[in-house]
């Protein structure tokens, strides 16, 4: 797996394929391998691109605080390093989803489009910010594994844990070998992300919406309300998967990706 120095950190990436350049921003505290569904499917048409954000993944240890605008200007260079000039389609999911809309505020012009997977626009209640600090600090003293055990109940639909153990057990496997420290300065990222409700009606790009039927961390409901707020965005609802509907309904998640991306045309 390649790597390249960007904003001062070693970040690995897969770069796979030739066309329209599409970026994919994985969920915390997961890794690039989350999108392999996608990477398969698009690169016949696309230049599929996968970085491990930084403290994440096989990437460097953040040297510095991570927020969801640095890791969004770790997005844009990354682009730079790889000559790429055009304006990108970005997929983000979850904490990507936030990474996206940071790359909204500070990097608009080089957005083709947008495609948001289960993320949230608003911010941390002060109970959430709470809980995010309180598992900073169990993951910080008790390993990744308290990371997993707190968030793999709640990433899938129940049809995934009952019939695709190898997905849940992937990601469980990805969060374990994570590193105490960075899986803790994520989520605390997390815990001060800014609300992004404003950037909303603010983006002016084409927009998908794509959430799991049984997602509980961002319901459905909620992401048809994100739709509702960006100007002509599409919202698809994924039957049967959970917040990680991707990597649990590829299929599904894939073919609204391309009929959306299609419409681009």
């Amino acid at each position: 797996m390649p790597s390249l120095k960007i904003n001062g950190i070693r970040l690995n990436l897969i770069d796979e394929g030739a066309g329209p350049p599409l970026v994919f921003l994985h969920g915390f505290p997961l890794d690039h391998s989350m999108w392999d569904g996608q990477r398969r499917e698009f690169r016949s048409s696309h230049r599929v691109i996968l970085p491990d954000l930084r403290g994440l993944g096989r990437s460097e240890v953040s040297p510095v605080p991570v927020t969801m605008d640095l890791f969004a200007d770790d997005v844009a260079a990354l682009l730079d390093n790889l000559g790429i000039a055009e304006p990108v389609i970005l997929c983000g999911l979850s904490m990507g989803g936030c990474i996206a809309f940071a790359f909204v505020r500070r990097h608009a012009q080089r957005l083709r489009g947008l495609i948001l997977c289960d993320c949230r626009a608003v911010a941390d209640t002060a109970e959430m910010v709470a809980n995010r600090r309180r598992l900073a600090e169990k993951v910080l003293s008790d390993g990744p594994t308290a990371a997993a055990e707190a968030m793999l109940p709640r990433l899938f639909g129940p049809t995934t844990n009952e019939k695709q153990p190898q997905v849940v057990d992937a990601v469980r496997n990805v969060i374990q070998a994570s590193s105490s420290r960075d899986i803790a300065a994520a989520q605390l990222s997390r815990a001060a992300r800014p609300d992004s409700t404003p950037t909303l009606p603010e983006i002016k790009v084409p927009t998908l919406i794509v959430v799991g039927e049984h997602d509980v961390i961002s319901p459905p409901a909620e992401m048809q309300g994100i739709a509702a707020a960006i100007p002509g965005a599409t919202a698809v609802v994924i039957p049967g998967a959970g917040h990680m509907a991707p990597l649990e309904k590829p299929d599904d998640v894939n073919r609204a990706i391309r009929e959306w991306m299609q419409s681009l045309a």
